[in-house]
């Protein structure tokens, strides 16, 4: 008997404490500034469910994000816990010096090098459901996915999810809400809300142990209209009733639930638009054919919003890194072409950035990266975004946002500034597992 009984308790320890495991629900509102919860009375704003987080959880004051301070590469450091350099989603948009690629977006998951909160959470015997979080598609570890793909907002866009998701989630959870799931290319705010009515009913028909949903109106808008807008401010009032609906199904159907709060960028005011293209095409370093098309390159820019890797065709060859550094350093001589500094690739590197980019351009605030747009488009032109991320990191102004709520946690624990890369960290043993590729600790968030 005693050795049946020791033996019972070795099998017991080599069991992950599954049991003992919190269920978390993280929630994205893409471009939410933490200064919009935490000052949401003197700025007007009426949000009584987020401000819920800051009675009732803990959180952060401003969250260090990633380079670039873009979606997705900040959503999967959220996901993962490592800088770009390692998991390696270094911009939103594929490399396409061509420009062959219609402007697409790395929605694939097979492009992540290192492990996940969805893998690392099914290894230790948890479900898992994924509504439209970044960079998704084919993610392992994934119970339910409706994963985040468009390629025209063309109708066959519908017919491409429905090959990739989960199969007969989408029509299963179709047939529960009584509508049409949204297109993946609409970052409207009805989109969100149906997005987030799908997400409460994947909770009530599957509750997932782990489950991500994203919400994107918000950024689209302040992209639009400006931080601190009126209607910004009235997305981000709706996108707050959505929150506490997601929040009400969560813990209906796991009391003990955390759910965590995230956002992947701030924001910053633009007025211009700096067109890295016409320098290097003045110089010869890409070539245009008649159709005014790129015909060749030497060097190019990887426009990721506020800032931009430079990119070589031969990265060893001494004389082009010359020849390129000498074009940067012209194009920033000048104060109106708005760059800010050059990196080069040590700096990058012990960024965590892209690992294949020659040099890095932050550009001043107030200016954003412009597309290929020709043979004729100007170096410098107005434009008619009203704001933008994707800069360097640390400014105040593109801190992201990290709280928690639910059974367990601290209650008004404020952690101050944290790195990005402690979040999934933390969410990870909320969940009773570890992330072990991941490059912070936890925060501490129990009592």
């Amino acid at each position: 008997m005693k050795g049946a009984a020791l033996l019972l308790s070795l099998i017991a320890a080599a069991v992950p404490a599954v049991a003992s495991a919190k269920p978390v629900l993280m929630i994205s509102i893409d471009g939410l500034r933490p200064n919009d919860v935490l000052e949401a009375e003197k700025r007007g704003l009426a949000i009584p469910n987020l401000r819920r987080f800051l009675r009732e959880g803990a959180y952060a004051t401003g969250v260090t994000g990633v380079l670039p301070t873009l979606t997705y590469p900040s959503h999967t450091t959220l996901i993962t816990g490592v800088s770009p350099a390692r998991h390696g989603i270094v911009a939103n948009n594929s490399f396409d010096p061509m420009q062959i690629n219609q402007g697409g977006w790395t929605w694939y998951a097979s492009d992540i090098r290192v492990p996940t909160l969805w893998e690392a959470a099914a290894k230790a015997g948890l479900t898992t459901g994924n509504v439209h979080w970044p960079v998704s598609v084919a993610a392992k570890g994934v119970t339910w996915n409706l994963p985040q793909i468009w390629r025209t907002g063309h109708a066959d866009d519908v017919k491409l999810l429905d090959a990739l998701a989960t199969p007969g989630l989408k029509a299963e959870l179709e047939e529960a809400t009584g509508e049409s799931y949204a297109a993946g290319i609409d970052e409207s705010l009805s989109g969100d809300e149906n997005r987030g009515r799908f997400a409460a009913a994947l909770i009530a028909a599957h509750l997932p142990d782990f489950l991500t949903v994203y919400l994107t109106a918000l950024d689209h808008e302040q992209h639009l209209k400006g931080v601190g807008s009126v209607e910004a401010k009235a997305v981000l009032e709706r996108i707050d009733a959505i929150v506490g609906r997601l929040i009400a199904a969560e813990l209906e159907a796991h009391p003990d639930a955390v759910i965590a709060l995230v956002s992947d960028h701030g924001f910053d005011a633009v007025h211009h638009a700096l067109n890295l293209f016409r320098p290097f095409i003045d110089d010869g370093l890409i070539v245009l054919n008649k159709d005014g098309q790129i015909a060749s390159w030497q060097a190019m820019p990887w426009i990721s919003g506020g800032s931009a890797a430079i990119m070589l065709a031969r990265p060893k060859d001494d004389a082009l890194i010359a020849r390129v550094k000498a074009v940067l350093d012209r194009l920033a001589g000048d104060p109106a072409n708005g760059v800010a500094r050059i990196a080069d690739r040590q700096v990058v590197m012990d960024m965590g950035g892209n690992p294949a980019a020659t040099f890095y351009l932050d550009l001043a605030r107030g200016f954003v990266t412009d597309s290929f747009r020709g043979a004729n488009a100007p170096t410098v032109s107005e434009t008619s975004l009203k704001a933008m991320h994707g800069y360097f990191p640390g400014d105040p102004e593109l801190m992201s946002t990290f709280m928690l709520l639910g059974e367990g946690v601290a209650k008004g624990r404020r952690w101050g500034q944290i790195d990005m890369r402690a979040v999934p960290s933390t969410l990870a043993e909320i969940m009773g597992f570890q992330l072990t590729d991941a490059e912070q600790k936890a925060v501490s968030w129990r009592p």
